[in-house]
């Protein structure tokens, strides 16, 4: 196959592996997908032309599955469309180095094709997908295991997180191509099966048990559309919206989205907080509010506070977005092409522990907080609830807000803890220990979506060892090729 076609077929796999992941939910294009990668590095002649294809596979990948950056940086960033497009292709292209950086990695390891395509390229991949993960702060958007949250491969999580998930689907994808290409056609079929046989088997475990009696709780959802979120008309009926909200609902926790009022804590007028406290008071329960707050002269947070019946507790978000919610050393020239309010928070302590409301120990995460399994898994086995407030109206309607609720569904899953997620414009849900949502909102209404929660104790493999297990399983199978290749050679 001549450069160029390989380049097309490894874009195209890109993008069409995008189906695999939320709305969309068709699994199977992910194995698809990730096959069509592996016959290409496979038959790579050189690490650096597995090294292009793979960088066309994530720039198909990145460039279909998260373009709604374009959307923030454009529509409400108020960047020119050239310098937005511009923007995003270049943020979509290093994301592509990544896949990239898996080929050439995986053509160095001397192994026979059939051990490279089931062992070493998903161990190749998922080793790069954990390092685009915190690397400069990480990016873990569409790692491949949140495709399989529907899927037998879901048991994983509570023992491996994402990160297993990943492996076990590019082992799919590899075992798959062997049985196409006819390389120990039988046994790829009985260990593909076996892989999703353990999957199934260990999803019917239940790592963790109830914490107390049931409760009503309330999610809230605003719908205030982002151009006019810090607009200063909007902002009486914005406090009205949610004080109504919280007023008409009876539930023990109340829970707001994120900066759902857009100003400063000590500025708002303390009256409006007491109605917000009085109505989580009246149900003998907590209200927990999104807000911005100051400490000193440019110190200031993104933070959630707590109302009502319980002592007064707040969390301050630890892992900002870069150019959103903070300005890397070098790029406050961004800045002024950006019209972003409050695009400069300080970080708030990575170990803080969970808020005490409505009889629960409740950890909060704000945004793609929870895009990071390892640090929400800081919070057990202490925390008995996971609660997530989120503004994504910066992108619109676009892929991100059901991308999101699927980061949402690992989170439990890896837990074993039920997630409440609050929204301004959506998608507001309550998702189960178990990863599947229990109820949710419509996106672009406002509404308030009551829910019978249930928090649960205990603690998963995963929240005591985190990605470790994933990472010496990758790492155990990228070893495994050149110990097959020597024992040929020795033969």
């Amino acid at each position: 196959m001549s450069r160029r076609r390989a380049a097309a077929v490894a874009l195209l796999a890109g993008a069409a592996t995008v189906g695999a992941f939320a709305p969309f939910g068709a699994y199977p294009l992910a194995l698809l997908g990730f096959a069509a990668l592996i016959q290409l590095w496979v038959k790579a002649p050189r690490p650096a032309e597995a090294f292009r294809t793979g960088f066309w596979f994530g720039l198909g990948l990145f460039g279909c599955g998260v373009s709604w950056v374009y959307v923030s940086l454009h529509r409400f960033g108020a960047m020119p469309a050239p310098l937005a497009a511009v923007a995003t292709l270049a943020f979509c292209a290093i994301l592509a180095l990544y896949p990239a950086l898996a080929g050439w990695l995986q053509a160095r390891v001397k192994a026979p094709d059939a051990i490279r395509a089931a062992f070493v390229i998903p161990a190749s991949w998922t080793l790069l997908e954990w390092l685009r993960g915190w690397l400069l702060t990480g990016f873990p958007w569409l790692s491949a295991g949140y495709a399989g949250v529907d899927t037998p491969l879901a048991g994983l999580a509570p023992l491996g997180g994402v990160y297993a998930m990943s492996l076990a689907t590019l082992v799919c994808a590899g075992l798959l191509w062997c049985v196409v290409r006819g390389r120990a056609r039988w046994i790829s079929v009985a260990a593909f099966t076996a892989v999703l046989g353990a999957g199934w088997a260990l999803r019917q475990i239940e790592w963790t048990t109830a914490f107390g009696a049931p409760f009503r709780a309330a999610l809230l959802q605003g719908d205030i559309p982002q151009e006019l979120k810090f607009d200063p008309r909007r902002y009486a009926n914005t406090l009205e919206t949610y004080a109504r909200l919280s007023e008409r609902s009876d539930a023990k926790l109340i829970v707001l989205p994120e900066t759902a009022l857009p100003r400063f804590l000590d500025s708002i007028d303390p009256d409006y907080l007491r109605r917000l406290g009085d109505a989580a008071r009246r149900n003998g329960g907590d209200l927990l509010l999104g807000v911005p707050t100051r400490a000193a002269p440019g110190e200031y947070y993104n933070s959630v506070l707590s109302l009502g019946t319980s002592p007064r507790q707040i969390y301050h978000k630890a892992h900002l977005v870069p150019f959103g919610e903070f300005v890397p050393p070098g790029f406050g020239w961004i800045v002024h092409i950006l019209s972003i309010p409050l695009a400069d928070f300080s970080r708030g302590a990575p170990d803080q522990p969970p808020l005490a409301v409505a009889g629960q120990r409740v950890a909060v995460d704000i945004c793609y907080e929870d895009a990071y399994g390892v640090a929400i898994a800081r919070a057990l086995p202490v925390a008995t609830l996971l609660v997530n407030v989120s503004n994504v109206a910066w992108f619109g309607d676009s892929l991100a807000p059901a991308q999101h609720l699927e980061i949402a569904r690992l989170r439990a899953l890896e837990t074993g803890r039920m997630m409440l997620a609050a929204t301004n414009t959506g998608i507001t849900a309550a998702i189960g220990r178990d990863g599947q949502v229990i109820a949710r909102l419509p996106e672009f209404v406002v509404g308030r979506l009551e829910v019978r929660a249930q928090g649960y104790a205990g603690a998963t493999p995963y929240s005591r060892t985190g990605d470790w297990p994933a990472l010496a399983a990758a790492l155990a199978l990228l070893a495994l090729g050149p110990l097959v290749a020597r024992a040929r050679r020795s033969r």
